[in-house]
């Protein structure tokens, strides 16, 4: 970083005074960075040269030199570089020199299998390659919109398939023997944004892969993988856990990169302009980031700036762009149509002409998730706005890339979010900007996750004792498991699946594995959308206030049993919060750790929690009331990371009467907290606080995964317990609220209404954890 100067983009940050309630905090200038570039390889085909002269690359980047020779000589390999780095073509030119080789010889000889964790990111992945027109190479997206026409001709005829791991589950490998041709030339398995494959749904996709290996093994194959990845820790780890097999890993980026000044900005209160949408916050709590992104959003663009905002959530992204609409029709009403949304769920055409009219400058701000986020050929832009925490620092760079055209500065506005990660990292700049990139975290020895992939794999072909070599050692067990519940079949030639319906209909890669609840409207019987089952409880219960797609619905009945939320649309004109009880039991300590007094521990856990009644409460905050639940107790075995401190010690820093508020307060910070050592999200974790477990016989705090099994954020905050809770106390104590908001302490999940919370006892508690904890 270089010392802020009276650059372009710095003129355009003093511009956003008074765009809206906040301020800037912190700038920092990164410099350009110029091209490193390399000859084209000898083995490279003609006509894919030729073709990618064509599109006007003269010359090759290093790292996409690099990787190509690797997976061309049959390494597996990883590149792991910045945005709009170009790592699609370190992968296309030996794919697409292999095959184009192979039609000279002997027909389709050689055969490609690209992933990507989205539709979209497939479908551009393909117009990319039909760009390049290699004569004779056939590439086609295989996906749940595939006519069933077109099917059997891909399977027969198509060198390259795009698709997705959902379909990989679902469709090919249960039908590997129709895929058999293509399979017996399969020569290389892209994967794309393989960062994205983390917690669970990373080892979901992980015995995905190691079925795909088996399956491929069965036609004598042993194709190479390339995969592509954000800047990440430990790439080649990560690639080599999730593949199975030891990845080189391409980090050095040859690509250029235009200078960019990054601000950080902190909102004000929700009430300095005396018209935000969270009337019901404290009077000193931060301002959404949503608002204030569409703020200053509306400013930039009004100026001239061609802006990108980035959110969290497809309804922040509608609200982003609606609210700068609604500014531009009093200030600049002939930009109006210049703005909008873009997120996941539109239409292919639809996309297709936003990101034409981004590219041309004709949409002069768009507002969009990370579908923008992910491998779309978007950039160039002026000004990148960051509505919160992205979640990861790999996926802060990436947002912030789609910011620089060549040659020219650009700027990326980070604005900080009612949350304690954001106000940590508005306290703390040289975190946020300086901190190196997380590691991926999954697990792909996770029994519950494992377990259904090897049932899944013996309807394929079955098992045997020698497939540990996929699977791992504790293949035997699981299965003898399965045997038991009467869903396999043992045989003297190994385990054989045991019932008439199909494995991958019963696991989804993308959830818990347990069927998730429908919402149904009650008038058409049309099937809204799907939620968790764990989550049902507390977002579909029986009278609660249900919102998709921006539009209210007040649930009548939550069937259970049915899998289904029957759901009326209409506004009652209040919001509903689940009230819930949870309790944990230790199963089984696997690491602990002790601070003098203070005992850190980390292992196995049975979580119980039960949704006991709701609140209806209007939108100025009044509660109207509370109405009993009779619902079921929900039981979760996980992985959690947990601390106990002895009563003496606790009643010299904290009143015994406030000892409930400060750690259920501690522990709603630390929830918070918990991404800056770990790739989570809030909604990924959960926790328990008790003044006296009767496991520990102590005042206790326990931060769990949420999911069956874990997901190794737990382990993670254990490995990094000193950082962690730091992080924790110091934005606590920096928050600058009076007794709790939504910035420190307020938890927007919180079963018991968010009390009792000690905003003050917290940071005793934190403070008394530090002073214990040893020299670093």
């Amino acid at each position: 970083m270089t010392p802020a100067s009276s650059s372009a983009p710095h003129r355009l940050v003093a511009s956003l005074d008074g765009a809206a309630t906040g301020r800037v905090v912190h700038v920092a200038d990164f410099p350009e960075r110029p091209a490193s570039t390399a000859d084209w390889p000898d083995w490279l085909a003609p006509p894919v040269e030729a073709a990618v002269r064509g599109i006007g690359i003269e010359r090759p980047w290093s790292h996409q030199r690099q990787a190509a020779d690797l997976a061309h000589r049959g390494t597996d390999v990883v590149i792991a570089t910045g945005t709009a780095s170009g790592k699609s073509l370190g992968y296309l030119l030996p794919v697409l020199s292999d095959i184009a080789a192979s039609k000279d010889r002997l027909g389709r000889n050689s055969t490609a299998l690209y992933l990507s964790p989205t539709k979209a990111l497939a479908a551009d992945q393909l117009a990319a390659i039909n760009s390049l027109a290699v004569p004779s190479v056939r590439a086609a997206t295989y996906d749940g919109d595939t006519a069933s026409d077109e099917r059997r001709w891909i399977r027969e005829h198509a060198d390259i398939v795009l698709t997705n791991p959902d379909l990989l589950h679902h469709t090919l490998l249960p039908q590997h023997e129709r895929w058999a041709p293509f399979l017996r030339a399969l020569r290389y398995i892209v994967i794309d944004e393989c960062h994205t494959y983390r917690g669970v749904f990373g080892a979901h996709v992980g015995s995905v892969l190691r079925r795909l290996r088996r399956v491929a093994a069965r036609y004598r194959t042993e194709p190479t993988f390339v995969l592509a990845s954000a800047t990440v820790a430990e790439p080649a780890a990560h690639a080599s856990t999730l593949t199975g097999v030891p990845v080189t890993a391409i980090t050095d980026d040859g690509s250029p990169r235009a200078p960019m000044t990054f601000a950080v900005w902190e909102p004000g209160s929700t009430h300095d302009d005396g018209v935000d949408e969270t009337e019901s916050a404290p009077p000193d709590a931060r301002r959404g980031a949503v608002a204030e992104c569409a703020d200053l959003m509306a400013r930039l663009v009004g100026d001239g700036v061609q802006t990108l905002t980035f959110a969290r959530s497809r309804v922040g992204v509608e609200v982003v762009a609606d609210m700068v609409r609604a500014r531009l029709r009093r200030e600049a009403p002939h930009l109006v149509d210049h703005v909008a949304a873009y997120r996941g769920g539109y239409l292919p055409e639809e996309r297709r002409d936003l990101e034409r009219r981004l590219r041309s400058g004709a949409l002069r701000g768009l507002a969009a998730t990370n579908a923008l986020e992910l491998g779309i050929d978007v950039a160039g832009l002026d000004a990148v706005l960051l509505a919160g925490w992205p979640g990861t620092t790999a996926s802060l760079w990436q947002q912030a890339g789609r910011a620089g055209r060549r040659g020219h500065p650009a700027l990326v506005v980070f604005v900080a979010d009612n949350d304690p990660l954001d106000t940590y990292l508005v306290q703390h700049p040289d975190v946020l900007l300086g901190r190196p990139t997380e590691a991926p975290i999954l697990d792909v020895r996770n029994p519950y996750v494992l377990a259904p992939h090897l049932a899944a794999a013996a309807a394929e072909l079955p098992l045997t004792e020698a497939d540990e070599r996929w699977f791992g050692e504790s293949l035997p067990a699981l299965a003898e498991t399965l045997v038991a519940r009467g869903i396999l079949r043992r045989r003297p030639r190994g385990w054989f699946w045991a019932r008439a319906d199909r494995p991958a209909d019963h696991l989804s890669l993308r959830g818990s594995g347990a069927a998730a609840i429908s919402i149904v409207e009650n008038r058409t019987a049309r099937v809204l959308g799907t939620v968790d089952r764990g989550r049902s409880h507390s977002a579909a219960h029986t009278g609660a206030v249900y919102v998709h797609q921006g539009r209210p619905y007040v649930v009548s009945e939550l069937d259970l049993d049915g899998d289904a939320a029957h759901v009326t649309e209409g506004d009652p004109g209040w919001s509903t919060v689940a009230q819930s009880v949870s309790a944990f039991d230790i199963v089984q300590t696997e690491r602990e750790d002790t601070w003098g007094q203070v005992h850190w521990s980390h292992g196995v856990i049975d979580v119980r929690e039960q949704v006991t009644s709701f609140l209806r409460r209007l939108p100025s905050g009044e509660v109207l009331g509370q109405h009993a639940l009779d619902l079921p107790e929900q039981s979760l075995r996980t992985r959690g990371v947990w601390w106990t401190v002895p009563p003496a010690l606790l009643d010299d820093r904290v009143d015994p009467a406030n000892q409930p508020g400060a750690l259920h307060a501690a522990e709603h910070a630390a929830i918070g907290l918990l991404p800056l050592v770990a790739q989570s999200d809030r909604w990924d974790i959960g926790g328990v606080s008790t003044v006296l477990h009767p496991d520990t016989g102590l005042p206790t705090v326990l931060v769990y995964d949420g999911y069956p099994g874990g997901a190794g954020f737990a382990e993670r905050a254990f490995a990094h317990a000193q950082t962690w809770v730091r992080a924790t106390r110091d934005a606590i104590r920096g928050c600058a609220c009076a007794t709790g908001c939504p910035s420190c302490v307020q938890s927007p999940k919180c079963g018991n209404g968010n009390q009792p919370l000690d905003k003050a006892g917290a940071v005793q508690v934190l403070t008394l954890l530090l002073e214990s904890a040893p020299p670093n």
